[in-house]
């Protein structure tokens, strides 16, 4: 099974800060250095290093100088560009303030990604073999009519609701996996009308009812995932404090292997561990694109992980109030 990723390319400008920035302050920072990055160009790479399968990913850059190094790392990890679109204007840009803990702030500008167009990919790239992986950093209209067309031809439909939106009725019922973090999914079920007190909360009840399968990641606590009566507690790598030193890509890590290991044939459940993995070994890197870790890597830290606990809920299942 192949991975097509449609989404968003970026040029990451990366400040160290000796503190993130409250409202109105200005911080001085240490140093700057120009990344890959783009939420769709994250994932596309972290796929294809965990998974070394094929990986296409569409999307746009502009005919600036970002455009070339922004692209530079995707070129060098095989992924397939050939529907990546020069347009005129800037390349994406964001913008990311990263603490000595490696927390982060990030402020980003779509530039070219605005452009993105479903009519960019083909539909014989899609049938019953093929995975697409959509973020939530470009137009959802884009996002849900490609979204339509694969599904029609049998493809997965993933979706990482990040940046954390209100996901249209419509898309959601094409999705069979969505993947948030601990505080996009209060938002994203918040916007679906649905209980969202917690982030375990959130996801059962917008898994509670659908043919659809939540992952929601909570930093270094692991994951919990739902679907149907089942659901899994996912633990993580423990690293040192000192180990870590940029949490910038782990998110992006966690689901680009996520859509590798179920694109490989591997299941929910062992594609939710080497996520895991590699979630966590991307925050002992700087960098976004950079921090990807590559297969071998995973799989040496699997051994390390505990066991995904599974719970079943039966009749206890959340029964969403939206059904």
């Amino acid at each position: 099974m192949g991975v097509v990723v449609f989404g968003s390319i970026n040029l990451d400008l990366v400040l160290r800060v000796p503190s993130l920035p409250r409202s109105g302050e200005t911080i001085l920072g240490k140093d700057v250095e120009m990344v890959p990055g783009g939420k769709g160009a994250n994932q596309a790479l972290a796929a294809k290093r965990a998974g070394r399968g094929l990986v296409r990913l569409v999307g746009c850059v502009g005919d600036d100088s970002f455009a070339e190094p922004a692209l530079s790392l995707l070129a060098a990890g095989a992924v397939d560009l050939s529907r990546v679109a020069r347009v005129p204007g800037p390349t994406g840009l964001a913008t990311v303030a990263v603490a000595p803990d490696g927390q982060n702030q990030i402020v980003v500008s779509p530039g070219a990604n605005r452009t993105l167009d479903p009519a960019m990919a083909p539909d014989e790239w899609f049938d019953a073999e093929t995975l697409l992986l959509m973020q939530m950093e470009t137009d959802l209209t884009a996002s849900e009519t490609l979204a339509r067309r694969a599904a029609a031809r049998g493809a997965t439909i993933m979706l990482n609701a990040a940046p954390a939106a209100a996901i249209p009725p419509s898309l959601l019922g094409l999705v069979d996996l969505v993947v948030m973090n601990e505080h996009e999914a209060p938002v994203v079920a918040a916007a679906a009308g649905l209980p969202s007190g917690t982030p375990v909360m959130a996801a059962r009840y917008l898994a509670a009812g659908r043919q659809l399968a939540v992952v929601v990641t909570l930093g270094d606590a692991g994951a919990i995932a739902f679907h149907g009566e089942h659901g899994w507690l996912v633990p993580t790598l423990r690293l040192k404090p000192e180990a870590v030193v940029d949490t910038t890509g782990a998110g992006d890590a966690f689901v680009g292997a996520l859509a590798a290991g179920l694109a490989g044939g591997l299941g929910l459940e062992g594609a939710l561990a080497g996520a895991s993995v590699a979630g966590a070994l991307a925050c002992i890197k700087r960098g976004a694109q950079p921090s990807m870790p590559e297969s071998e890597e995973i799989a040496a830290g699997l051994p390390h992980l505990a066991r995904l606990e599974r719970v079943d809920y039966g009749e206890e299942q959340a029964e969403s109030p939206a059904e």
